[in-house]
């Protein structure tokens, strides 16, 4: 049954690739070089030299809503990018890209600093799918003056990249690499040795331990939801009315209504 479950975990970091998060986190925590190459590809700007990056950064509000930023990086400049993987659409709403850029600048300017001390910021939405739906591979969203057009430079940025494009461009070769499970195929040799030790030395195994766990409590909720769904089809072939199942299994009454409707068809 051990040997079960390992080979269990095996084939899980086996099918992992950068778009799942928790392994992009791996891939990136402390990795300098992986974190500049693919800043310096995705804003188009090689000049990027990356000086740390740290992964889960919770940032606490007080008195309001806090974060926790997938991906922080920082330049020489003093240059903050938060990179978020969003494999929802609805994770990578407009709103929370203006918020979690708002969170960098209460963040890092200090106290008795002046406003023109705040750092240039960068949030970078990596989607799966094409969330703006304009075909684009990339999305600069910046500040303007409407009357004239002219830039309105206050240092912040929102960049929104669509993962479905992965043509034979940089940017593309890039968005390959996100979707590749095999470090010998990857375009980029900065991520080479990360996936490599993850995925094929022991201690690259312990580490995944938690992007396992995750997965594992996932399913666990699919599972128990499917049998919850078939106790209440039972319920509702027995005759049980809607409204009882429905408290019963707690599911929402319109759920069972869809159940009832196919059962019917």
């Amino acid at each position: 049954m051990q040997e079960k479950g390992t080979d269990e975990i095996r084939q899980f970091v086996k099918d992992l690739c950068m778009l799942n998060n928790k392994f992009m986190n791996l891939m990136l925590d402390g990795n300098i070089k992986a974190a500049e190459v693919m800043l310096r590809v995705m804003l188009e700007n090689d000049k990027i030299k990356v000086v740390s990056v740290r992964i889960q950064n919770f940032i606490q509000n007080l008195y309001g809503h806090s974060a926790q930023l997938d991906i922080l990086a920082q330049d020489g400049d003093g240059s903050f990018f938060n990179v978020e993987v969003q494999r929802s659409d609805e994770g990578a709403q407009e709103k929370r890209a203006r918020f979690y850029s708002s969170v960098l600048d209460t963040q890092f300017l200090r106290s008795n600093r002046d406003y023109k001390e705040l750092p240039e910021s960068f949030v970078i939405f990596i989607t799966e799918h094409d969330v703006l739906k304009k075909g684009l591979p990339l999305y600069h969203i910046n500040r303007t003056v409407k009357e004239d057009g002219t830039d309105f430079v206050d240092g912040s940025h929102i960049v929104y990249v669509n993962s479905n494009i992965r043509d034979d461009t940089p940017l593309g070769r890039l968005m390959q690499d996100l979707y590749c499970k095999d470090p010998a195929k990857l375009n980029y040799k900065e991520f080479v040795e990360r996936m490599a030790f993850l995925k094929y030395s022991k201690d690259g195994e312990e580490k995944m331990t938690d992007a396992f766990e995750e997965y594992a409590q996932k399913r666990a909720m699919v599972v128990a939801r499917e049998l919850t769904r078939e106790a209440a089809r039972k319920l509702l072939h027995s005759g049980v009315s809607q409204e009882i199942v429905a408290d019963a299994m707690n599911l929402s009454l319109e759920e069972v209504r869809e159940l009832a409707e196919k059962q019917s068809a």
